[in-house]
């Protein structure tokens, strides 16, 4: 069930369910089409946009229902933390209730493909906290901006991931009721497994060369070592020729035999076209051989486990036939179980073909762990407890059952029928359950009580809510089962007259109970609302204060005391103190009277303490430098240039703030981002932030403390050039004397050049005397030179005493000293001007 609502300028909009219209002449071609286009492993993507006007606020709201599947014995529930950016005020919070108790409960390390500093994390993510009761769980996980810099910076941290499981006291399972309906989880448990015959159809065309072969012989490796004594298995190779490891039969798990057909996988290489037909065909005919000769002495169970990359390309193509040879060559003796890997495989083929044969699908991307998901798949199916399930229940007590016939129980899984109950007042259901383990019929019966069947059991609504969705849910369950088993029943079918029938009775579940599946949509009705945008090009935002909600948005032309004034205004009486460029750092010392500069040569990616006085003020600024190719007969071999700044703010409360040339983002309670390309100003008691359209951004903190931030930006940049930014100090005021990092340290210091006569020795060996000028700041003395320096894309030029050598001696420390390990670290500094 899904349905998503949004709330826009006081006015609500309702999501409704509704079925798709056919676009062709028959509903099957409309659904491999959807099929085609389905997401990311066969999930449903939902997007969401609309106009917020001036003066309002926009929340999106999507609520869902998902059965949870148990995998490995645990229940898996997974939420996709990717705002794609810093967040301000992040939170993520999952509650489970368990009726039947919570036995197990962890919370794993962000799971994301991408490479974070995250990645070797084995326990919860940072902040994460668990609160739980015998049958209830809280967790949350609520990590500052300073926490999510410290995973990864682009704001994608990947899946939060919980897992858990449940008490399972009785035999016969677990029995929930409401309002008339019941659930019945089946779970067993301490069972002996079960011998399998096991045949590996293993893809091996041109296109499994690479990285998909390697992984695919590397998860084979494992689970042989995984196949207990009393199984038996082959294994087939497949592309347009068939490589069968032992001819006509399946042979028994021995050391020797695990040893030798590793040497048979380690042999296979990929080569030649795709024939998917032939594969299937041989491994059902060697199950076929061995279930007729050995099937009658022992109880076991048989499994094809296929994979493959692609599409049919040789032998039998098409799909329709594939499906009725498979079909025929397995007559329900055992069960196909598929595996697609990569993005070029005919899913839909692969499911119908799980489907038809008792097994199921599993799509596995094409990435650095594809070994361990192959692997995990097979760990799912290969431990059987038990076969041929049947669960049965008085007639005259239930009706409207779902499937409750099963070929096979794997360990760590479960079974979930659903119905409605006949009689509401009965307070019993009578449970029986006939099943095979090995070369015993397992039968397993109990007397449910099932006390106020027909009221609201299952208690919680104080903890989730009180709603008519909460209040039917099991409800909801049994039509879920149901409609499933309609979507399997429609692969089946080969009949158009059928997969009508079909259809008709599956529309009226998805829209009764808002189901979000292949033939339905989730629409959000526009009822005509229109947003009323600020024709201007410039805006003015002004909000009670940052981290507070957006109050007022106005449209209106740049007036007197607009940014673009202000900065103007201030450009005259501007400190030069300053990073900007290649970059070129500008120090003004106006107790001395004097300019000093100098280079930092940084690396791409290093980020610079430009100033750290968090301890007193609590301001802290640092540089992200970004990477460009010297210009041409230029004496360096690249240029390095600032390409994000941040400033954060730890009083009286904490603030972050990120610039780039592109955009300002301000983070406090709320986040609130603005374009680098209009004109506005945000600003409270504390701190105002004003944007010059184009130009530059204006910091002011407290009234006392004043950053300008240069945007430069090209439209036609040479290869050399990068958009990148300049920071200027025009007001420290509220800096203290203990202020630090590489601008920050000579805020409040005097320094001195004088003339030194250095005494040398030329080539001649005859001494002569040179004079140099020394600059002395802090007790230490630095030769400099005369040069001259553009500020303000070249509209101020000083002149400044250079100091080279990345300002050595110049500089407290060295500059490794100044490099930070994230855009948003203000800890403390190795060096500081505290005496």
């Amino acid at each position: 069930m899904a349905s998503q609502k949004k709330i826009i300028g006081g006015r609500t909009y309702h999501s409704e369910v509704t079925w798709r219209k056919k676009t062709g002449e028959n509903s099957i071609l409309d659904y491999d089409k959807v099929v085609g286009d389905g997401g990311e492993n066969g999930m449903e993507t939902f997007n969401a946009s609309a106009i917020i006007p001036g003066k309002n606020k926009g929340v999106f709201l999507l609520k869902y229902e998902e059965l949870l599947q148990r995998r490995l014995g645990v229940y898996e529930h997974a939420v996709s933390v990717r705002p794609m950016q810093l967040v301000g005020n992040l939170l993520v919070e999952v509650n489970i209730l368990e009726t039947s108790g919570i036995t197990f409960l962890e919370v794993l390390p962000l799971q994301n493909k991408q490479k974070s500093k995250n990645m070797n994390a084995t326990t919860a993510p940072p902040s994460t906290v668990i609160n739980q009761t015998e049958n209830f769980a809280r967790i949350t996980f609520k990590p500052n901006v300073l926490q999510q810099a410290k995973i990864i910076q682009n704001g994608i941290l990947g899946d939060f991931v919980v897992r858990y499981d449940v008490r399972r006291e009785l035999s016969v399972g677990d029995i929930q009721v409401l309002n008339g309906y019941f659930v019945h989880y089946f779970a067993p448990t301490d069972l002996p497994p079960l011998p399998k015959n096991v045949v590996f159809v293993i893809d091996t065309s041109a296109s499994m060369v690479g990285t998909k072969i390697r992984q695919t012989k590397e998860a084979l490796f494992t689970i042989l070592r995984d196949l207990r004594p009393d199984d038996h298995f082959n294994i087939i190779g497949f592309s347009n020729r068939i490589k069968v490891w032992q001819p006509n039969e399946l042979v028994k798990v021995t050391s020797n035999n695990i040893r030798d057909a590793k040497k048979f996988i380690f042999g296979l290489s990929p080569t030649g076209g795709t024939n998917i037909n032939g594969g299937i065909q041989v491994a059902s005919d060697l199950l076929n051989h061995y279930l007729a000769n050995n099937g009658k002495h022992e109880k076991s169970v048989s499994l094809i486990i296929f994979l493959t990359d692609g599409r049919p390309t040789d032998g039998e193509i098409e799909s329709s036939r594939i499906l009725g040879n498979t079909k025929n060559a397995i007559q329900e003796k055992f069960c196909l179980f598929s595996i697609g890997i990569g993005n070029d495989v005919d899913f839909h083929l692969l499911e119908k073909l799980s489907l038809e044969n008792c097994g199921m699908m599993r799509r596995i991307s094409e990435d650095e762990d594809a070994a361990l998901q192959l692997k995990g798949f097979y760990d799912e199916i290969g431990t059987p407890l038990l076969s041929d399930i049947r669960i049965s229940y008085p007639e005259n007590s239930v009706e409207y059952i779902t499937q409750n016939m099963f070929y096979n129980y794997f360990n760590g899984s479960e079974i979930v029928v659903a119905g409605k109950l006949v009689n509401q007042s009965s307070d019993i259901l009578h449970v029986e359950i006939k099943a095979s383990n090995s070369n015993k019929y397992v039968i397993l019966e109990a007397d449910i009580k099932i006390d106020g069947a027909g009221q609201n059991e299952i208690t919680g609504s104080e903890i989730f809510e009180d709603s008519k969705e909460y209040r039917n849910h099991i409800e909801r369950l049994w039509g879920y089962l149901t409609f499933k088993e309609l979507l399997t029943g429609w692969h089946k079918s080969d009949s158009d007259v059928q997969k009508e029938a079909i259809t008709r009775k599956a529309s009226k579940l998805a829209v009764k109970y808002n189901f979000v599946t292949p033939f339905t949509l989730l629409e959000v009705k526009d009822h005509g609302f229109q947003a009323d945008f600020p024709k201007e090009e410039s805006t003015s935002l002004y909000t009670e204060g940052i981290g507070q909600k957006l109050l007022t948005l106005q449209g209106k032309k740049v007036t007197q005391g607009s940014p673009s004034e202000l900065i103007s205004k201030n450009k005259q009486s501007i400190s030069t103190t300053s990073a900007d460029g290649d970059p070129h750092f500008v120090v003004d010392f106006p107790l001395s009277k004097l300019t000093v500069c100098f280079n930092i040569d940084g690396e791409p990616g290093h980020i610079l303490r430009l100033v750290s006085d968090h301890k007193n003020s609590g301001v802290t600024v640092n540089g992200e430098l970004i990477g460009a190719p010297a210009p041409p007969n230029g004496h360096k071999k690249q240029r390095t240039y600032f390409s994000r700044i941040t400033i954060i703010i730890n009083k009286p409360r904490r603030i972050y703030i990120e610039v780039t040339p592109a955009k300002v983002i301000l983070d406090g309670r709320d986040r609130l981002i603005l374009t680098c390309d209009k004109s506005a100003t945000v600003k409270n008691d504390e701190l105002m932030v004003s944007i010059s359209a184009q130009s530059n951004v204006t910091i002011t903190i407290q009234g006392t403390i004043s950053f300008v931030i240069l945007v430069h930006r090209y439209k036609n940049p040479a290869p050399f050039q990068r958009n990148h930014l300049g920071f200027y100090i025009s007001n420290s005021k509220g800096l203290s004397n203990n202020s630090h990092g590489l601008l920050g340290q000579f805020l409040y210091n005097e320094v001195k050049v004088s003339n030194v006569t250095m005494r040398t020795t030329g080539q001649t060996k005859r001494p002569f005397s040179n004079v140099v000028n020394m600059l002395k700041v802090r007790n230490r003395s630095i030769p400099v030179i005369r040069k001259q320096r553009k500020l303000y894309n070249g509209l101020h030029q000083v002149d400044c005493w250079f100091a080279k050598n990345n300002a050595e001696k110049l500089i407290d420390g060295v500059y490794e000293d100044y490099l930070v390990s994230h855009l948003f670290d203000c800890g403390n500094d190795l060096i500081t001007n505290e005496i």
